[in-house]
């Protein structure tokens, strides 16, 4: 995630009235990385409660899950929309509607390409992996796709040009 992505993330999080128990798991963390009293941490305003949270090395699965989900319902929903459309899955405002969807493979190579020509990579790039790491099974179609970004994306190495005498 790029800076801009885990600060806009922890916002979401501490805006987001669903995510008290997973808050309260935060604030301990935070209290512990930090060597603040919970108590502490507790008082903070939600700004500087992000700040903390976006500064955070290492979350537990289950917590980083939470906040970039909550982090795409509450900044990346246009973006998640137009992909499940040019998938042709039905959704309300990005998410999908049916139990059990499964993405066609010869349109998720192209949905991926839409979006990526109307929103920046790095927030695509995001979308796409936490799909599939959130439900690999799924959303295994995109592991293509994702690891043709990663590889795209790998600074390239090359030998310096020879010089001829």
């Amino acid at each position: 995630m790029t800076l801009d992505q885990r600060q806009q993330a922890a916002r979401a999080f501490w805006s987001d009235e669903s995510t008290a128990d997973d808050q309260l798991q935060a604030i301990l963390l935070i209290s512990q990385q930090k060597k603040f009293r919970p108590k502490t941490v507790v008082a903070l305003d939600e700004e500087r409660k992000a700040r903390h949270f976006a500064s955070l090395a290492n979350l537990p699965d289950a917590l980083a899950a939470r906040a970039l989900v909550v982090y795409h319902l509450a900044a990346q929903r246009p973006m998640m929309g137009a992909f499940l459309d040019a998938l042709g899955i039905a959704h309300e405002n990005g998410l999908i509607q049916e139990d059990a969807v499964k993405p066609d493979p010869k349109k998720v190579a192209p949905a991926a390409a839409a979006i990526a020509q109307q929103y920046p990579a790095a927030d695509v790039s995001l979308y796409l992996n936490t799909l599939l790491c959130q439900d690999p099974e799924t959303w295994s179609v995109l592991r293509p796709v994702v690891e043709g970004e990663q590889a795209a994306a790998a600074p390239r190495t090359s030998s310096p040009p020879s010089v001829s005498t």
